[in-house]
């Protein structure tokens, strides 16, 4: 009797519903390499069966889905085989899907094998941002990606860091990347502005980013003109900049091209990593979206230092019970 070590179902469907838009590997090459196998790597009649009723029944596939399966060979686990699944349907078929046939055709089982070996704080850099907190080898790496227009980020902002800088102070390194939502109509502008500051002054950037998140809300007047916005944040970056002793010709070259460049790159960077709402912090390459309880917070930091054999500050005195956060902001909302 065939027994499945784990889960067939959604892993199956997963290959199946991808499988009629995928230009994988056809039947007629399937075909040719079973072909080339030896006669003692194909599975028997009656095995192939066993294996195809169990996949078909847990997994629940159609009956007009053909299911061909390969030859046996050799995998990376002892006392197991590999062979490959195809599903086929409407003339197209799937991608192959590998399981385990164990030697003596008794069990049958599929796993996933993720690579481990790189330091998740590795996932996403903070080289050439501005930062705040500890130095570059701090041994917490928090990485946000940040909406200067979203309400939920400028909350964030404005409770979450202080809160992180004075309990771990040195043993964090802040930065932010930029993510503005298409919804956001002055997001980019604000972005480019603060980058340009930011380009030759870390505290002048997050001067902007702070006093931007503190008042987005008046930003545009009451009629909310994106005009006024988009004049409004270059006065500011400007006036900056003065604060800052910047080259004001520069600056306003850097102000006046709005090379959105580098934002996009950003916006790429946090879509391949699963980005899809603002806030979206990385804590050593650990992933949390929107505003989480600073307690979750402190303890996915206790739990970076303590792998990285430091150790974390005493526990903080018990946080008042707040009001439910809204949800993170997404595009379209």
């Amino acid at each position: 009797m065939l027994i499945a070590v784990k889960p067939f179902r959604a892993l199956i469907f997963a290959f199946t519903l991808a499988a009629l838009g995928c230009h994988a590997q056809t039947p007629s090459t399937q075909s040719a390499n079973q072909t080339a196998a030896s006669a003692s790597d194909k599975l028997s009649p009656e095995l192939m069966r066993r294996v195809e009723v169990l996949i078909r029944s847990r997994a629940s596939i159609p009956p007009a889905y053909v299911i061909q399966i390969g030859p046996r060979t050799r995998s990376e686990v002892p006392g197991f085989d590999k062979i490959s699944v195809m599903f086929l349907a409407d003339g197209k078929s799937s991608k192959p899907a590998d399981f385990l046939l164990s030697t003596d055709g008794n069990t049958l089982a599929q796993f996933t094998k993720f690579d481990i070996s790189k330091d998740p704080k590795l996932l996403v850099s903070g080289e050439g941002r501005p930062s705040r907190g500890g130095p570059a080898n701090a041994p917490v790496l928090i990485v946000g990606f940040d909406d200067l227009e979203c309400p939920y980020c400028a909350k964030m902002h404005e409770q979450l860091f202080p809160a992180l800088t004075e309990r771990y102070k040195d043993q964090i390194h802040i930065v932010y990347r930029d993510f503005p939502l298409d919804q956001h109509p002055w997001a980019m502008r604000a972005a480019i502005d603060t980058n340009c500051v930011g380009a030759h002054s870390p505290a002048g950037y997050w001067n902007l980013v702070d006093y931007i998140h503190a008042h987005a809300g008046e930003l545009g007047g009451a009629d909310k003109s994106l005009a006024k916005a988009n004049e409004t944040l270059d006065t500011l970056a400007r006036d900056e900049g003065k604060k800052q002793n910047l080259n004001a010709e520069s600056l306003n070259a850097c102000l006046a091209k709005q090379d959105d460049t580098a934002i996009k790159a950003s916006i790429k960077l946090g879509e391949s990593l699963g980005v899809d709402s603002t806030p979206a912090l990385f804590i050593n390459g650990e992933k949390v979206e929107g505003a989480q309880p600073l307690e979750d917070v402190y303890r996915m930091i206790d739990s970076a230092l303590i792998a990285s054999g430091q150790t974390p500050p005493p526990p903080p005195p018990p946080i008042q019970a707040q009001p439910q956060t809204p949800p993170a902001t997404k595009p379209g909302n």
